[in-house]
């Protein structure tokens, strides 16, 4: 079923309305979708380079609403569901605890999420779960996206199709590298 889903946002690339396509993907999958936008971005930028930096606002800006509406979820149906799940299991004090960490380094947690490979989602949801501040969580999803989508373009815009490899491959993984040698340097600082 992924492959399918896969192969039919490849389609959407090369559709006239690729654009709006963009936008919809990269709006979905902050708040449930499971197929990044980047799979649309890639071939789009390929096709026509010069447009590279339009391309990654429009995924920026669809994926910091849809990260928005992924918030709202968490907000809206954590009342209505978990909630009553947590309270049926007298685990509303462990969620109390958790919820105060969760918003400590919120925006960090928005941050790594938004340009490594772990499920932006999944980040939205739960900061609208533990009411981690919403300006907070839209300037972390707004600095964390457009990093993401911009240096894709930048690389694809500068190297064209031989780097495709790389993004499509690595790329997740140096941001997920960069992001543990931060966490490590700041680590280093404090006990150090």
């Amino acid at each position: 079923m992924i492959r399918a889903l896969y192969n039919w946002t490849l389609g959407l690339a090369q559709s006239r309305h690729a654009i709006w396509a963009l936008a919809i993907v990269a709006f979905v999958e902050s708040s449930f979708f499971p197929i990044p936008p980047d799979i649309l971005m890639i071939p789009m930028i390929l096709a026509a380079p010069r447009r590279a930096f339009w391309i990654a606002f429009v995924a920026t800006v669809s994926s910091v609403l849809g990260g928005a509406f992924g918030y709202y979820i968490g907000a809206v149906f954590f009342e209505t569901l978990g909630l009553p799940v947590l309270e049926f299991y007298g685990k509303t004090g462990l969620f109390d605890e958790f919820q105060a960490r969760y918003n400590d380094y919120g925006a960090w947690a928005v941050l790594i999420a938004g340009v490594t490979p772990f499920p932006y989602k999944v980040i939205t949801i739960l900061s609208g779960t533990t009411g981690l501040s919403f300006p907070v969580f839209m300037i972390a999803s707004v600095f964390a996206r457009a990093a993401r989508f911009f240096l894709v373009a930048a690389l694809l815009w500068k190297f064209g199709a031989p780097i495709r490899d790389f993004i499509e491959r690595r790329l997740g993984l140096m941001f997920t590298l960069a992001v543990v040698l931060l966490i490590a340097g700041f680590v280093a600082v404090r006990f150090l």
